[in-house]
Order: structure tokens, then sequence, then C-alpha cells
């Protein structure tokens, strides 16, 4: 029997940041040497962080990595890691992971399957590596071996699937395992989306077990870049058995976790599960050999976290997700943004009341986690959250938590003639229930000025007969100026609430809801969010109690409230339900199917709508979609969550100037008689 103590680390890592990735990293390693372990897996491109983008191109970013990773190896002493970084070769740079052991470099080795859909662009800067090819690099002094190689360390063989390899049909393992693999390690940076993890466990324990291996799992945590979300989430398994699982989410700087595994009990099970017509056929020099005392793991730990988290149902569980993973994106946001808060436009509407309720999570978590002390040291200790802090001393967590609110959250109610007092009251209550500082001021004055301004200007009145759109719009656009000048005032950042099921349409005053730095909602369609609120409202997550308060919001019905109180707006009034908004949205968007596609998709999910209704949905629905593309350019960065994502800098793109699907919407409508 042999057994390993072996240690995988999620770090939070941001782009090009030498000195705190580097300090990280070491962290990571000094953690993992107190625990007693002795191989540890750092995740992918963990030295330079994950979201450099173009600045991959940069050779001194390239030589900045392999500083950094020389300034690791005296760390190591005794110990095998493994760290992810960019390595230019020859002509082109590659994903690589870099074995060290014991003060050492052993080897490069480079990814071979790019993550190239969806918010990856990996194929834009790096080059996929070809199996079975092994070569020579030249990292200062010597020459190191690079590419598909197997590495021999002390007797115990170690491979690599760096991320995506593991995702794809013909993953690495498989050779790995046939050429004698103990332990497959696997550096990512997996994005977070709604339900991802199952699918991370199905390939580790299935890796585990096909190739009877260890399997090691180790992933980025927190914002690194702006609008990925890192979920962190260790994995560990053996023999098709999961072993250990990190935790998911974590406000902390580095999450360790550590198990032992039996190297001869892999073997064995390899052995009975490989048959005859295994063949001995690699490269002579993909096997890189290198000393290795492994010294015998101390008494057995126990499993870390071994059982998944589980909810009641599967639309708990995306609750949940949500709950842990927009916070987090906040907390890092904020911190390596270096503001000081956040302020929202609160009209005492579902959205902006959500992401109210949202930064209220991310106080809520990261206390209590981290202490209220070391959560205000991680935001570089604003002034306002400081000055809380040290007002305040034995209250409960609750209170807290909500004094901690409003040091770092403001939000403003800026009514004109057209708001009710159900929005009012609706925004004070959730800005009293959650902490935040609330504000109100009316914008009414300035609204009318622009309108009597211009109306001058034209030589007409102004009237909502003729300008109607116009008239809507120069309100919710009057309340930008207020909110921006009151963030600044406070060092804070400007949060945009719009949706993305408003996103897709444009349903959304460019300069008015849209206002922003940071739009946290804009990847969420809005049914999602109003089942969110009222889920918060009865049930609440792990993490904070039901919020009776969000019951004036969800009891309204979804309105812009930019229109006269006669005219009764709705939300849905203007466009169309949104349940059926965000069915044509996935299967025009996502899917990618034209106009009488996504017809007969609507059509069988809503049969109880008219054929000429569904129809003319589906029509307004591309119509709007197409003359919008610039406004979606515009939107602030936002978070993303799902596969269903519409920014075009990272996941959805598409042309300004375009078509607009004229020929298919004639056809269909002269079908329909519509």
């Amino acid at each position: 029997m042999q057994n390993i103590r072996i240690a995988a680390a999620s770090v939070n890592q941001t782009p090009m940041d030498w000195v705190g990735n580097r300090g990280r990293l070491l962290a990571a390693i000094a953690e993992a040497r107190a625990a007693g372990a002795q191989l540890v897996c750092l995740p992918e491109l963990a030295i330079t962080g994950y979201g450099c983008e173009d600045m991959f191109f940069s050779v001194g970013v390239q030589k900045a990595a392999i500083t950094q990773l020389a300034e690791l190896l005296p760390h190591t002493e005794q110990m095998v890691v493994a760290v992810g970084l960019p390595l230019f070769y020859e002509s082109s740079i590659y994903n690589a992971a870099a074995l060290i052991a014991d003060g050492e470099l052993l080897g490069v080795v480079c990814k071979q399957f790019l993550a190239s859909d969806g918010i990856h662009y990996e194929s834009r800067w790096f080059k996929q590596w070809p199996a079975g090819v092994v070569g020579q690099v030249d990292l200062g002094k010597r020459l190191y071996s690079v590419g598909d190689l197997l590495f021999d360390v002390g007797g115990v063989r170690i491979g690599f699937e760096i991320c995506r390899d593991a995702w794809v049909a013909e993953r690495p393992g498989g050779q790995l395992a046939r050429r004698g693999a103990d332990i497959v390690l696997n550096p990512s940076a997996s994005h977070f989306a709604f339900g991802k993890q199952s699918i991370r466990e199905r390939f580790v324990l299935e890796g585990s077990r096909a190739f009877g291996v260890t399997f090691v799992y180790a992933n980025l945590l927190g914002n690194d870049s702006g609008r990925s979300v890192y979920d962190g989430g260790v994995l560990m398994a053996s023999g098709g058995k999961m072993v250990a699982r990190g935790r998911l989410f974590s406000y902390s700087d580095v999450e360790l976790t550590v198990a032992d595994f039996d190297i001869d009990r892999n073997r064995q099970s390899r052995g009975q599960a490989f048959d005859s017509r295994t063949q001995v056929d690699r490269p002579d020099d993909s096997l890189h050999l290198a000393s290795f005392d492994w010294v015998e793991a101390g008494p057995a730990m126990a499993n870390q976290s071994a059982e998944p988290e589980a909810w009641e149902t599967a639309e708990d569980a995306k609750f949940e997700e949500f709950s842990r993973a927009v916070p987090l994106a906040l907390f890092d946001y904020l911190r390596k943004s270096r503001a000081q808060g956040f302020v929202v436009s609160i009209s005492g509407g579902a959205d902006s009341a959500a992401v109210a309720v949202l930064v209220h999570l991310m106080v809520r978590q990261g206390t209590k986690e981290l202490g209220p002390e070391a959560f205000a040291e991680r935001l570089g200790s604003p002034s306002r959250l400081t000055a809380v802090l040290e007002s305040l001393a034995g209250i409960d967590h609750d209170a807290l938590a909500k004094a901690l609110t409003g040091a770092l959250l403001a939000c403003v109610y800026q009514p004109t003639r057209n708001s009710s007092e159900t929005t009012r009251n609706a925004a004070r209550a959730v800005s009293e229930a959650i902490g935040a500082d609330f504000f109100e001021w009316d914008v009414d004055a300035q609204s009318e000025g622009y309108v009597e301004l211009v109306s001058k200007a034209v030589g007409r009145e102004l009237t909502w007969d003729a300008d109607d759109l116009a008239l809507q719009n120069i309100q919710a656009r009057t309340r930008g100026p207020g909110a921006w000048l009151l963030a600044n005032l406070r060092g804070a950042i400007l949060l945009a609430t719009s949706n993305r099921s408003e996103a897709a349409v444009g349903y959304a005053t460019m300069d008015g809801d849209t206002c922003g730095g940071l739009s946290p909602i804009a990847g969420i369609d809005k049914e999602f969010i109003r089942d969110w609120l009222r889920w918060m409202e009865i049930t609440g997550s792990d993490d904070h109690p039901p919020i009776p308060e969000l019951n004036v919001v969800n009891e309204q019905q979804p309105t812009a409230e930019l229109r006269p109180h006669s005219e009764g707006q709705t939300d849905e009034g203007d466009l169309m339900p949104y349940a059926v908004l965000d069915a044509i949205e996935r299967a025009a968007i996502r899917d990618k199917q034209m106009p009488d596609e996504v017809f007969a998709v609507v059509r069988a999910l809503f049969p109880n709508y008219e054929e000429q209704q569904l129809g003319g949905w589906v029509v307004c629905f591309f119509e709007l979609w197409c003359r919008n593309q610039w406004k979606r350019e515009r939107y602030a960065p936002s978070f993303h969550v799902d596969d269903e994502n519409l920014d075009p800098k990272s996941w959805c793109r598409f042309p300004i100037l375009n078509s607009g699907f004229v020929q298919e919407l004639e056809e269909l409508k002269k079908r329909l008689g519509i």
C-alpha cells in the first residue's frame, strides 16, 4: 500500500497581478505543506490569471509568467506542485501546466483541446498541442521537455488533462492510463453556469473509474477579470468514487482541499480493467523520469465534504446557486475595481429590488465566512465601512449585515408625476429591509424642463399621442445624472438594473435604466428574477432568512411607470408575456432558429394562445432584436451565469447592421394572415 496525501486549491487570481497572484499561490503551497500534502494541484493559468485576453500576446506578460514560475521553485522543497501558465514555444503560445518537484522544474504539458465555444476564445490566443508530440523549450539557462508528457516522479506516474481536455470524447486520460498514469491532474478555469458542477462531477468520477487513476480537479475561484465567475469546488476521486469536495463560492483567497489516496489500489484495479489488447506504444521521450522521495502519509484524514450540497428541488438549487454566484462576483468586482460601494436607482420594481438584495447577500455571506473585520480589509477598508465597524460591537449577525449594507449600498428612488405610491413604498420597504441607505428626490421638474426646452426648439408642444416613446424615455434618462452624481460622491459603482429579457428586445432606455458601470442581472431573464424574488420572500436562501418586505414588489405587475396612470402601462402589455418572450429568445438566439422554426416551437409550448397572436409576438421579437443590437453593444459588463447570455463581448455576436429577417418575417405574416 502506497498512500499519498494530495492537495488541490481553488485560488482567486487577478490578471497580471504578479505580486498578489504569486502570494496566493505560495499561500496555497504553504497550507498544503502544513496539512502534510506532498502533491499540490493549482488551477489553469493561475500564474497570470485566466482573463488576460489579448495581453497573452504581450512578450512582457509571457516573460513575467516564466519569472513568476521560477520564483515558486524554492518554495516547493519536498513537494510536487502543478501550476498553470501561458508558454511561448517556437512560433505560438500554449495554455500550459508546469510540474515542479523538490524545487526543480520537471517539464511543461500543453493543452490539447482549446475552449472556443460560448464565452471562451482560447483559440484566439493559444494553439492546440498535438497528441503524442514532445519538444524542448528554452526557459532561461537550460532546455525542458514540453508537450504531451507523462511524469514518473519517484515511481508515481502523473499526467494532465488541462480543463477542456477532460470534457471531450477523445480525452487524453485514456492514453495516459495506458502509459501507466497513477494520478491525472485537471488544472481548470471552468466558469460558473447553473448546474455545471454536477457535470464536472461526472467527468471526474468517470475519469477516475475508466482510467483506474486518482483524478484531481482544481478550479479558479471568484471574479477573475470582470464577466466570468469561477465557483471553485475542488473535486478528488479514485476508482469511480468521490473522495473529497472543496467548498463552492468561497470568499477566501485560497480554498484548499486535502485527501489521502492509495496508489497501489489504483494500479490493481487498472490492471484488472485493461484487456489483453492494450499495447505499449509511446514515444521514447514522452516519459519524464525524476527522483522523489514520497513520504508515507500520516494518519488517515476524514473525507472533506464528500457529499454534495442537496436542495429540495432543482429550482431551489438554481436559486441557491444564483444567490451565491452573483454576490461573490459583486464582492470581487468591488474590491478589484477599488471602489467604495454601490449605488442602485431603485424603482420599486423587481429588477432593481433584485440587484439591491444581491448586494445585501454579498455582505451577509462575506462577513459570515470571513468575519466583519477581514471582510472590510479584503475590500480595502472603505471609510464608510470602517466607520460603521468602529461604532458597532456585540450585535448579532443580522443587524451587523444590515448596518454594513448601509455603508456599502445606497438606493435612490426618483419619481415623476407618473410614479405611484405603490412603487415609492416598495422602494423604501426593500431598502429598509436590507439596511441600505435610502434617498428620494423628485425628477419631474427636470423631465418637464427638457420637454419644454425641446418643445420650444421644434416649435410645437410634445404630446403623448404623437411623441409617446420620446416622452417615456426622457423620464428614464432624467434619472441618470442624479444617480451618477450620488455614485461619484460615494466613490461607488452605479449598478444598472436591466435584465436579459429586456436586453433581447431593447426594452430599456439608453442612459436611463442602462446607466451604470456594471449590470449584474443583464444575463438573467425576467421570469427567473420574479421567481427568485418570490422565493426570497417566502423561503430564503441557506445564507439568508426570507425577506417578507419583498411582497410589495412581488404582488405588482412589472411596469416602467413612464406613461400617465390612466394608461395602465405594464411591461407585458408593451411587449408580450415574459414567458413567451423568453421562449422565443431561447429558440431564436440560443438555438439559432429562423422565424418559422421559432413559431413552431412556441406554438407547441403555448397552445392556449391563438396562432395569429403567437405569430405576432414572434415577428415583434425579431424586429426588436434586430434593431436593438446597438443597445446590447453598449450595456455595462454583466456576469455570465448560464449558457443563454446575450453579451456581444463574451457570448452572443450579432451584426449591428443586418437584414432584419425581412423576407422570413413577411413569409410568416403572410402564412398566418397577420
